[in-house]
């Protein structure tokens, strides 16, 4: 095992948790198992993060607080840690996101990911990085906070009829991720629209793309492809894209009517949940 003294705090966040948490653990008079065993959790996972092996989670760290005393340390910590686990190329727009005051989003393959339920992300993130699904599936989720926060964002979604009917994991996992935009439906500050497959040739063929409005900085448009993303905030390509969004959203169902086409997708296609045997029931 490495030793947490030749660690460095200061090569990157997740080092810097590690460090900290062998320091106060020790200054606490707690050997890792005792700590574990406040915690309830293993002696090996707390090895693991002290040695920065393994990816902390909120709640580890909300529960080390608690257990340490120390005042939300590792619940402000741990932010930084998740982010960190973000593609490199993709961290520039989560610190963007975060800031935003207005999201407006068009996704024509997935669900955005504000949006996404931890088995749709798990199943999303698991076929490219599979070593890495579960420090990515809790980055996700911790970038979800900033629909929580006492002043969220604004956010208004539009997607494609084919987001609904693309299943990603299995049917219970789609069916799950439908019920989750429909709890979207009363929320003051989140819309979701469905842009229907009757609408034929529109502005958003050229693919998913979000513009981020903000209350003293400059809009910004992003779209990314394979392993990269692209921000501007050149002017004309806002004023194109603000139009083209604008398009969109009057071509899109009606919120309500896209509740009942997300429910009516929902009951049709994933109504039936998949026993452990492979059956399906009611």
């Amino acid at each position: 095992m490495v030793n947490i003294r030749d660690l460095d705090p200061s090569a990157s966040p997740l080092d810097y948790y590690g460090s900290e948490l062998r320091r106060l653990r020790e200054a606490a008079g707690l050997k890792q198992g005792q700590l574990g065993g406040c915690i309830f959790c293993t002696a090996s996972l707390i090895g693991q993060i002290e040695t920065a092996k393994k990816v902390p989670t909120r709640d580890f760290s909300e529960r080390v607080d608690a257990a340490l005393g120390t005042d939300g340390v590792f619940s402000r910590l741990v932010g930084l840690v998740l982010k960190s686990q973000l593609p490199t190329w993709f961290q520039a727009y989560a610190e963007m996101e975060a800031r935003a005051a207005y999201i407006s989003t068009y996704q024509c393959q997935l669900v955005y990911g504000l949006l996404q339920t931890e088995e749709y992300a798990r199943a999303l993130l698991g076929v490219d990085h599979p070593g890495k699904r579960e420090e990515l599936v809790a980055a996700r989720m911790e970038r979800q906070r900033i629909l929580e926060r006492q002043q969220p964002p604004a956010l208004w979604v539009v997607v494609g009829e084919a987001v609904l009917h693309q299943e990603v994991g299995d049917r219970d996992v789609m069916r799950g991720q439908l019920a989750r935009l429909l709890e979207f439906r009363d929320h003051p500050w989140v819309q979701v629209q469905v842009l229907p497959y009757s609408i034929g040739q529109h502005t958003g063929m050229m693919g998913s793309f979000t513009l981020l409005r903000f209350d003293d900085d400059p809009d910004l448009f992003y779209a990314e492809s394979y392993d990269a993303g692209h921000m501007t905030a050149n002017s004309q390509v806002i004023r194109e894209r603000s139009v083209g969004y604008a398009r969109l959203q009057s071509c899109a169902l009606s919120t309500e009517g896209s509740a009942k086409l997300i429910a009516r997708v929902m009951e049709e296609r994933y109504g039936h949940r998949t026993a452990p045997d492979g059956r399906t029931v009611a």
